[in-house]
């Protein structure tokens, strides 16, 4: 699975929390979301030099986001076997977020597993 793959997915996917995504899959599409903020904060930065807030295009791309982000990092807990509640462990300062990393890091699950078949094997039929 290549960059556009992973933001098509993620797109199409916009509120899919059911099934499994891959790791290629997520680390694209975070690698998509940071780039897009940055593009936004830019932006912002020189069509918008007053302002010490968010500005506009930062707010869009953060909604325009922020489903499809929520919903591919469930459906990669489930890759790794883990109910999509695992979530909120991020609202733990640091070590929610290290926890999470490292399920976003570590391999899915081989084979199927109550989330649904495995997206590598599927890809390779």
């Amino acid at each position: 699975m290549g960059f556009s793959e992973a933001i098509r997915r993620g797109f199409q996917n916009y509120v899919t929390f059911s099934g499994r995504a891959r790791r290629a899959e997520y680390w694209w599409w975070y690698l998509f979301v940071l780039l897009l903020s940055g593009v936004a904060l830019f932006v912002d930065i020189y069509a918008f030099p007053s302002s010490s807030e968010v500005g506009p295009a930062y707010g869009l791309a953060s909604l325009a986001v922020i489903l499809p982000n929520i919903a591919v990092t469930v459906r990669r807990l489930h890759d790794t076997g883990r109910s999509g509640w695992w979530i909120w462990l991020g609202l733990i300062p640091l070590i929610g977020a290290l926890i999470l990393l490292y399920w976003m890091i570590k391999r899915g699950d081989q084979g199927a597993n109550e989330f649904g078949s495995d997206p590598i094997a599927e890809e390779t039929r």
